[in-house]
């Protein structure tokens, strides 16, 4: 099966926002029992809260319309962007979503704009990715007792 083509999302949409809220659970779920901790906000988000949201929405769309996976922004203070979520349907785990969605949004919206990201610390997969796609480790922080997060910045390029 060929990559999926990477487009804009729009959560109006009710298949849409659906297949979101469902990769999205998914994925977090995945992600809980990697750090541990069933305590992260976005499974316990109902679909009301994950439209109201003040995002952009990027996903990955295979041949046949379905949603391999998605990544959602904002800005920051200073020009900077923060993701917010990077969520790959587990049926696509392994096969470079993340990486794709990732890597078309550093290279073509955010190439000249510091990026912000965190992650749970104990998650390896993104932590590998960040790290891969030129994110630098910052300090971890703990939101809560026993959790700990990890923070990564893509700085902009100096200007030439």
């Amino acid at each position: 099966m060929p990559n999926p083509l990477v487009r804009p999302l729009d959560l109006t949409d009710d298949a849409t926002a659906g297949a979101v809220h469902r990769i999205g659970r998914a994925a977090y779920a995945v992600e809980a029992r990697l750090i541990g901790f069933d305590g992260i906000p976005a499974l316990g988000e109902s679909l009301a809260q994950l439209r109201a949201r003040p995002l952009h929405w990027l996903g990955a769309v295979s041949g046949d319309g379905a949603l391999a996976g998605f990544l959602a922004w904002e800005a920051a203070p200073g020009g900077a962007v923060s993701l917010d979520r990077l969520c790959v349907d587990p049926a696509w785990f392994r096969r470079g979503i993340a990486s794709l969605l990732l890597g078309h949004a550093l290279t073509e919206l955010f190439a000249d704009r510091t990026v912000e990201v965190t992650t749970g610390a104990a998650n390896t997969p993104a932590v590998t990715l960040y790290e891969r796609l030129g994110f630098v480790r910052g300090a971890d922080f703990f939101p809560v007792p026993g959790l700990t997060m990890a923070s990564f910045t893509r700085p902009a390029p100096a200007p030439s």
